[in-house]
């Protein structure tokens, strides 16, 4: 049986914390060497959370366990206060993807002494297709460690990895995923993808019903790959729940303005934005509810 978290409306990203950013790489370093300092991230958190936000989707980044370490130290603060984790973190697979490709990446997180990998993608022994699910499983426990003791109702899939799972046609990496997440940790399951149409056929395929998906959506098609015109069709057609990231196109849009063209989409459950000030926060909160996105006194 399929079960669904109720996602918070808004969700407070943590790419300005790692100095990423799409459009200005000096803004990104300058909030990079700003958010080195973790009560410099706490501040801003806490100022999310007196504006009544309370998920934070965030990537599993070895900073991000001081962040887990100081709400589980401080319960009472933050009762509310839940981690979306988004594994693996992003940066150390993309840079053995670029220095070792593809299926270069995917072997070098294996064994030594193994080609698992080999074999699964040959059709190869059924012993190597479950020992590549027990490797899934045991990344996913790793991973899931700094988050002990804290609430984490949603755990996503990385982009880096689903992508990569599609372009080598594993889509039974996903079961495996969703089903692990359910049990052991008793969350929900989500994919962030860079190729939402692509990734939503790959779930159909393998029997995951009404998916929790992120991805880029936004009035200009920014970096929406497959075309925007498929992701409109797939926004009014198919069975799924959608979180949005890059609604602002790295500030290409207005708030207000990229919050109407969200209400437009009703499948559009949450979206998920970074912010660096207080002020930026409540810039966000107020184009949400002036649009109708996000109802009075919530977020």
């Amino acid at each position: 049986m399929t079960t669904t978290t109720g996602l918070d409306r808004l969700l407070f990203g943590d790419n300005q914390f790692f100095g990423v950013n799409h459009m200005s790489e000096e803004k990104a370093r300058a909030q990079a060497v700003r958010f080195q300092d973790l009560s410099a991230m706490m501040d801003v958190l806490d100022a999310a959370q007196a504006e009544g936000i309370h998920s934070f989707m965030c990537t599993t980044h070895e900073r991000i366990a001081e962040v887990a370490d100081r709400v589980r130290a401080d319960r009472v603060r933050y009762a509310s206060f839940a981690f979306l984790p988004c594994m693996p973190y992003a940066h150390k697979y993309a840079n053995a993807m670029t220095e070792l490709g593809p299926l270069g990446a995917l072997k070098s997180f294996l064994p030594a002494d193994q080609s698992l990998v080999g074999l699964a993608l040959q059709g190869g022994a059924a012993v190597a297709k479950k020992d590549v699910e027990s490797l899934i499983r045991m990344l996913i426990d790793a991973e899931m460690t700094m988050f002990d003791g804290v609430p984490t109702p949603v755990v996503f899939l990385q982009n880096v990895v689903v992508d990569l799972l599609l372009g080598l046609g594993f889509d039974d990496a996903f079961t495996v995923f969703a089903e692990h997440v359910r049990s052991r940790y008793g969350a929900e399951p989500g994919f962030i993808t860079m190729n939402l149409p692509r990734l939503l056929d790959a779930l159909d395929r393998v029997g995951l019903e009404r998916p929790l998906v992120c991805s880029n959506l936004n009035k200009l098609g920014f970096r929406m790959s497959g075309g925007a015109e498929e992701y409109e069709r797939a926004l009014a057609e198919r069975d799924f729940r959608a979180v949005a990231m890059s609604v602002y196109a790295s500030g290409a849009i207005p708030p207000r303005e990229a919050f109407d063209w969200v209400v437009a989409h009703p499948r559009i459950e949450s979206v998920v934005f970074g912010a660096s000030s207080a002020a930026n926060i409540r810039g966000t909160i107020r184009a949400a509810r002036e649009a109708g996105f996000l109802p009075e006194g919530r977020a």
